[in-house]
């Protein structure tokens, strides 16, 4: 898999990621959860995105790379459910640094995200000197914020991040207009297949794709492509400006067919254009999800 220089830093990474929330699940086994990694890695993929949030994720991320450190670009994010912390505090974010460090059993965090924090905390400055600390002592090689609209507009402006972390996908293109601002920062697409709404036949009420089952509805795009996972990796996966997509899976077979679909390259340019236009024409009437 072709490797991708992350903004101005001296990573690189694999333009499909391993979003590892799936492996934090206590359904799975440590030995499970392994082999998934292990496999990730097998097929190239080099970039393995979790989070404190995660339940057992950053446990079982740090025992795979007990021998193979050096192979894989590690990101995590912080800012809460630190003990004697309060949420979102230079404490909070200085002490989940030091705990991820301790939980994944390394020397060093290559990326560090705040969590989806509002523009009300990253205007208190704390959160974000933190993250700087913690870089300048060798801790954290790129700082990072992970959010979408408002918060991530002013994260931007902030001009103190190394990269980011946002929603890009069939249903959800608004970032495509900053993205030409961010040719020296690392970009990080998360939900690049919109939560997968064509799964669903029926509204899934409750459930956390509903908002993109809706839209998916909505915009009623026309399948040209073999399959929906197809059309939504290849056009989220090759968008100028973004760097790599994370996507999770708690199936191995999974991670290789996302590994084949995107050997065959960005879809035409013409059917890139047809997408976004219908995105456009209906942008203006989707509501949009509080973000995680």
């Amino acid at each position: 898999m072709e490797l991708r220089r992350f903004g101005t830093s001296d990573l690189f990474v694999s333009p499909l990621g391993f979003g590892a929330g799936h492996i934090g699940a206590e359904q799975m086994t440590d030995r499970e959860a392994v082999y998934l990694l292990e496999r990730a890695r097998d097929l190239g993929i080099n970039l393995i995105d979790t989070a404190r949030g995660y339940g057992l994720s950053e446990q079982r991320v740090g025992q795979f790379l007990k021998n193979r450190r050096h192979d894989v670009i590690l990101s995590t994010k912080v800012g809460y459910d630190v003990p004697g912390a309060q949420d979102w505090t230079f404490e909070a974010v200085h002490g989940g640094i030091d705990q991820a460090l301790q939980t994944i059993q390394t020397d060093y965090l290559d990326i560090v995200h705040l969590h989806s924090c509002s523009q009300e905390i990253l205007a208190q400055g704390d959160v974000i000197e933190a993250l700087e600390q913690a870089k300048q002592a060798g801790k954290v090689r790129v700082i990072a914020y992970s959010g979408d609209r408002e918060d991530l507009t002013y994260a931007i402006e902030t001009n103190r991040f190394d990269s980011f972390q946002t929603s890009f996908n069939l249903f959800d293109q608004r970032v495509d207009q900053v993205l030409p601002t961010l040719s020296n920062h690392g970009v990080i697409a998360k939900r690049p297949i919109g939560n997968a709404p064509w799964r669903f036949t029926e509204r899934p009420v409750g459930q956390y794709v509903e908002p993109y089952w809706e839209r998916a509805q909505q915009l009623a795009y026309p399948l040209e492509e073999s399959s929906w996972l197809e059309t939504a990796l290849r056009f989220t996966v090759f968008e100028p400006g973004i760097t790599t997509a994370i996507i999770g899976t708690s199936r191995p077979e999974h991670l290789a067919l996302n590994q084949q679909l995107i050997e065959r390259g960005p879809l035409p340019a013409d059917r890139v254009a047809q997408l976004k236009e219908r995105f456009a024409e209906c942008d203006a009437t989707f509501g949009y999800p509080s973000q995680t």
